[in-house]
């Protein structure tokens, strides 16, 4: 890996980390103040809702200032909104707020990997990349787990520093309140390392500012890839991928509740259940599929989403616990190859940022969609047995769809080379 990477995936691990354990820590927060559990995924809602809306400008915004240092900036603006839930602002907002760091964190971070690895190390970059992600979600979770939990709360320094905060004018009593300052002081040191990163040199011609132009230059950007064979074929896999994992995060944790009767703290341990997965289905495709092959891992789709109803009707936690780990290796080897498939077709389609942009778009789009209706299933209080099998069967439905699309479309490609073969070479 080129010089700097690995401070990179250092700071990306802490920033997701403080993000993964704030967002513990705020459901946790809706709980004591008394909101209802659908409440809980609006958070994530309002968080991916600043990916959606920013994305036509947060492309050209990383194209224009080095990417390392965007990131800091970013990082500073999520402690504005750690701020805010210490001085009592409602958590949606707040949480809306720290979405707004991670929409224009997330193009620099995955534009600054294009730029400093070439093409043919893109999965392994990929596959650290993802590590990094998901073993941030899986200790962001421990940690927040952590951080909620009744043993920590109850300490003498919980106390004391909840009683410091309230004579600076920070808080409003939450008991959460010294959780919250800690985290704010991991996005400080994901800033710092940040500003570590070296830049990679890499330039762009400048870009319309005007809301128009820009608007226009996303629309044509996002159609391109879209209608690029394996742009549109990886994109389409993300953004179904990342949609669902979303989802299911909030989906385990209700699951974990009403099937297992277990807290919130001891729910979010089996999130990281899923996440440990996936840092081995990372690293084993990071390791083992070559670009060339990422097309052919289109079948864990499929088997992917056919896991899911399996992890809702097991039992027991004894059960469950396994499968939850294969459903993450299985969503490892899916997503790290069609990522980075994604990333190297917008690359050379686009600009490093701009496809960045174009893909969070997409995939946080997507977030938005399956969390609204996951929202609305729960408020018409469906169980969550049914909500998670419906959502399973329905990815893996429309990935066998992809995948059949795909196959077909390599076939017809390899027909049409052979007849352009002259005759001699086909003796």
């Amino acid at each position: 890996m080129p010089p700097g990477f690995h401070r990179l995936i250092a700071a990306q691990f802490a920033s997701a980390l403080a993000d993964n354990a704030l967002l513990i820590v705020t459901i946790a927060l809706l709980v004591e103040q008394g909101f209802p559990g659908w409440w809980a995924p609006l958070l994530k809602f309002g968080f991916t809702l600043s990916y959606v809306l920013l994305a036509p400008f947060v492309g050209p915004l990383a194209d224009a200032v080095p990417k390392a240092r965007l990131m800091a900036w970013m990082n500073g603006v999520k402690m504005v909104g750690v701020l805010g839930l210490l001085a009592g602002v409602h958590p949606m907002a707040a949480f809306t707020l720290i979405g707004f760091g991670a929409a224009a964190y997330a193009p620099a971070k995955y534009g600054l990997v294009t730029e400093l690895v070439p093409a043919q190390g893109l999965v392994q970059a990929n596959g650290w990349v993802e590590v990094s992600v998901v073993g941030a979600a899986l200790l962001g979770t421990v940690l927040g787990g952590l951080l909620v939990s009744p043993w920590l709360q109850g300490s003498g320094l919980y106390a004391a520093a909840r009683e410091g905060l309230e004579t600076l004018g920070l808080t409003q009593a939450s008991g959460l309140s010294l959780s919250i300052l800690a985290l704010m002081a991991v996005y400080g040191s994901a800033s710092w390392l940040n500003l570590g990163v070296p830049d990679s040199g890499a330039r762009y011609p400048a870009c319309h500012l005007r809301l128009g132009p820009l608007l226009r230059d996303f629309s044509e950007a996002n159609m391109k890839l879209w209608r690029d064979a394996e742009g549109g074929l990886s994109l389409a896999v993300t953004t179904i991928f990342w949609g669902f994992g979303a989802t299911l995060q909030f989906a385990v944790l209700r699951w974990a509740a009403d099937a297992l009767q277990l807290p919130l703290n001891q729910a979010a341990y089996l999130q990281a259940a899923v996440a440990v997965g996936v840092v081995g289905g990372a690293a084993a495709a990071g390791r083992w599929v070559p670009l060339r092959a990422a097309k052919k891992m289109l079948g864990f789709g499929v088997l992917l989403g056919l896991l899911v109803p399996a992890v809702a009707w097991m039992p027991s936690l004894g059960l469950a616990l396994p499968l939850l780990v294969v459903v993450g290796v299985v969503g490892g080897l899916l997503v790290v190859p069609l990522n980075a498939l994604l990333q190297h077709r917008g690359y050379c389609l686009l600009t490093a940022g701009r496809s960045i942009a174009v893909q969070g778009f997409n995939e946080n789009a997507s977030v938005l969609g399956m969390l609204a209706l996951y929202a609305l299933l729960l408020k018409l209080e469906l169980p969550i047995i049914t909500v998670m099998s419906g959502f399973g069967l329905s990815i893996a439905a429309t990935m066998a769809l992809l995948w059949r699309r795909e196959r077909r479309r390599s076939g017809a490609e390899r027909r049409r080379t052979l007849q352009d073969l002259p005759d001699s070479a086909l003796l």
